[in-house]
């Protein structure tokens, strides 16, 4: 494991858990409810309704959502020199008291050399982060300035993008990675689609946490096995507050 550690240390993974901004599409501001009308047209092809788009779609749109759960997890070696996971989730009602928390931990705790590893991260995690942080009224941390620059420019992970090996029409749920790489099995069998009501219906923010921290483990084993190195035993593990 130490032959490769030095390149591993500074990774850190991330995922996100979004809902949609309002229960229902009915709780929206009459002025959203317009805007959703217009991005819903997007969905035209599927035969949904504004309303049926908003409850299945919203949360994959920044303008029309919230993060209400971010997975965080970074290697490091026990004391027998063998490879560990430490993963921990930080979940909020108030989505800014939560992006404000996260912008802290990325400016005050970690190194300057640190890249984030998200899975379709380009496409989704970092830019979703970066919007609502925005929209939250946040300046955006030094780790996401790239946003500004050309896309080859973009120092963090993806890997989605590394198993797509240039391909760019292919898409792979990371569920189907973990299941080809022989991966331990998800504890809870949910998915980005139930998160909504999840969160709007059961109230259930604890296990949406732990989903997302299953997504961070899931992650760093892919990215392990896709540089084709062992993937960290279960016992070394740690989920830490």
């Amino acid at each position: 494991m130490k032959i490769y550690h030095q390149e591993l240390k500074y990774l850190l993974f991330i995922d996100i858990e979004t809902v949609s901004c309002t229960p229902s599409y009915q709780d929206l501001p009459v002025p959203m409810q317009s805007f959703w009308d217009k991005r819903a047209k997007m969905y035209q092809e599927q035969n949904e309704t504004s309303v049926e788009a908003f409850e299945k779609y919203a949360a994959l749109h920044a303008e029309f959502s919230q993060i209400v759960s971010i997975g965080l997890g970074f290697f490091y070696l026990n004391e027998q020199g063998e490879l560990g996971l430490r993963v921990k989730s930080i979940s909020k009602d108030d989505e800014k008291q939560l992006l404000q928390e996260f912008k802290d931990l990325l400016e005050k705790r970690l190194s300057k050399r640190r890249r984030l590893v998200a899975h379709n991260g380009k496409e989704f995690d970092y830019p979703f982060l970066c919007r609502r942080i925005l929209i939250n009224g946040l300046g955006l941390p030094a780790v996401f300035q790239y946003l500004r620059s050309k896309p080859w420019e973009n120092p963090h992970l993806d890997t989605m993008e590394m198993w797509r090996f240039g391909e760019r029409k292919n898409y792979v749920s990371l569920r189907l990675l973990a299941y080809l790489f022989r991966l331990p099995p998800y504890h809870d069998i949910i998915d980005g689609s139930m998160v909504s009501n999840i969160y709007h219906q059961d109230k259930n923010l604890e296990r949406i946490a732990a989903y997302c921290r299953n997504d961070v483990i899931t992650t760093a084993q892919v990215y392990l096995r896709l540089q084709n190195f062992p993937i960290v035993k279960q016992e070394n593990i740690i989920e830490v507050a």
